[in-house]
């Protein structure tokens, strides 16, 4: 299935998929959260429910109602750097021996459609496209084999990255260069593990204004997505709706001779075959 969350009247509601329109699943189905977070913590039965909920009800059309992030509320967003071998070499370092974990806060999540904005602390706003994970279980010390248990879904991220900050900044400041509001778009749908497939083989693009930046393959990844679950859960425990951005390929604005970094006017889009398209516009900051 294909759960979004839009904008309605009373608030965040919960919505999935069916031939390219939603279906608003609690109002079919009143026992049914508001929530893709409540719903993947459900587990099995609520998914159950959710899916007859989606064959029977009354259908939305996409271009009536604003789409918010799957997630609007993270409580964790869980990024990892260096994490495509050629990425690594781009960025002028060797491929980590274990993952390179940061974070974004959850007022830099963004849905598809949202503008991005360049903020006129930094001039050096860079790119990255990346499957993002979705925990649907909750766990603390997950071993590699139990990884995809605790698995909710895919996403298509966007891990937009100031590099003045993350890089120029003394000590590296990587938290803050990739942690502006709106730095963290994805969506536009959460795709469950059944209809993605093996998420270690999927073609991952970024074209900004149509432009092909970015071109690969998620079997490039160095740490799997149940390598990266089971490495992240050692530290702290993961809850349902958590997000991972699992790390970017090469093809980053910064390593290239000369540099391209996003612009107001531009669109970014990242494509991840199987899981969708998630589209930016980007604007120049309008302060508060």
């Amino acid at each position: 299935m294909k759960f979004v969350t839009f904008q309605g009247a009373q608030g965040p509601r919960l919505g999935a998929v069916r031939d390219g329109r939603y279906v608003d699943l609690a109002s079919t189905d009143p026992t049914l959260p508001w929530s893709l977070k409540e719903l993947l913590a459900g587990g099995p039965e609520l998914m159950g429910r959710a899916a007859a909920a989606l064959s029977k009800g009354a259908t939305i059309d996409p271009a009536t109602v604003r789409l918010l992030a799957p997630i609007p509320d993270p409580q964790k967003v869980i990024c990892v750097g260096l994490n495509y071998a050629d990425h690594a070499r781009e960025s002028g370092v060797e491929p980590p021996p274990e993952p390179v974990i940061f974070n974004k806060f959850p007022t830099a999540v963004a849905a598809h459609g949202d503008t991005v904005a360049l903020p006129d602390e930094s001039k050096e706003v860079d790119y990255e496209a990346e499957l993002v994970v979705v925990i649907g279980r909750r766990g603390r010390r997950i071993a590699e084999s139990k990884a995809f248990d605790h698995v909710g879904g895919y996403c298509v991220g966007n891990d937009v990255s100031a590099r003045d900050w993350q890089i120029g900044k003394p000590g590296k400041q990587w938290l803050l260069g990739k942690t502006f509001d709106g730095f963290a778009p994805f969506g536009p749908a959460l795709v469950t593990p059944d209809e993605v497939g093996d998420p270690g083989h999927l073609r991952i693009q970024c074209r900004v204004n149509g432009q092909v930046l970015q071109d690969s393959n998620t079997d490039q990844l160095i740490f799997s997505v149940p390598e990266l679950v089971a490495y992240i859960s050692r530290i702290c425990t993961l809850c349902p709706g958590d997000v991972i951005f699992t790390g970017t390929p090469p093809g980053v604005g910064f390593a290239r001779k000369p540099p391209i970094y996003l612009q107001p006017g531009d669109v970014a889009e990242v494509e991840i075959e199987r899981v969708g398209l998630l589209r930016n516009p980007i604007i120049a900051d309008k302060g508060n």
